[in-house]
């Protein structure tokens, strides 16, 4: 990549002018925002559809799909892709970033919402894995399942439970999953935001492939916060987006 150092710079100019220039952009800013609204008021007139019963392994063992609640009405859930038999570097870097992005839970279960992570994996596989990033939320493993409800891997969906009966309300994928991804939406307030090649900049702004800086080194960016952790080899590796 770039040194940022030696990348074109914006146009200096004083406190007014830019001031001026911001309050310009404001207004385009806050429409986004209204419209977002919006759309959330249009998700919660939306149906909802019944899942099956069904039983998650997790950390307490059979785990009902109404227990995954923990006593609460609502629950969210971001489902984890999970690459069979590969060590924890060869996992996917973009359910890394989701998760590393939230790491507690607490808001939402002040307002009534469970927090947990469905992932594609056998428990055997995905449970060292979790201690091993220190991740604190409940995972369950979707593994064998036949329930359509929990396919589209690298999804949240949101689930509303009435006594023992479990209701589908709503569900996004691919970059709708970056409502869950705070750096990526810090990034895009930055001058040479996400610094990605699709990205609309001016002539000269730093730019490299999508999701470069997700993975490092052969590991998924966050793995180099954990204590121990060593170098790897590329063929660890496996990318999904």
């Amino acid at each position: 990549m770039e040194n940022i150092d030696s990348s074109p710079l914006p146009p200096i100019v004083d406190r007014e002018t830019w001031l001026r220039e911001r309050d310009a952009l404001l207004p385009r800013e806050k429409a986004h925002t209204r419209e977002g609204d919006v759309i959330a008021a249009a998700r919660r007139r939306l149906p909802m559809t019944e899942i099956q019963p069904v039983e998650l392994i997790g950390e307490r063992g059979l785990t009902s799909l109404p227990d995954i609640f923990e006593g609460r009405d609502q629950l969210v859930v971001y489902k984890h892709m999970w690459h069979l038999g590969k060590p924890f570097e060869g996992q996917c870097e973009g359910c890394t970033l989701s998760i590393w992005d939230f790491q507690n839970a607490v808001y939402l279960e002040e307002c009534g919402i469970t927090f947990a992570v469905f992932c594609e994996g056998p428990y055997e596989e995905i449970a060292p894995f979790r201690e091993f990033m220190g991740y604190t939320h409940p995972w369950y493993s979707t593994y064998g399942l036949d329930e359509p409800a929990f396919a589209d891997n690298g999804a949240i969906a949101c689930y509303l439970r009435q006594d023992d009966r479990v209701f589908l309300t709503y569900e996004t994928t691919s970059r709708g999953v970056e409502a869950i991804m705070g750096s990526l939406k810090l990034l895009d307030m930055t001058v040479y935001g996400r610094q990605e090649e699709w990205e609309d900049s001016p002539e000269g702004w730093p730019q490299r492939p999508p999701y470069s800086f997700w993975r490092r080194d052969g590991r998924p960016t966050a793995q180099w916060t954990r204590p121990q952790v060593t170098p790897v080899t590329p063929a660890g590796a496996s990318h999904c987006h």
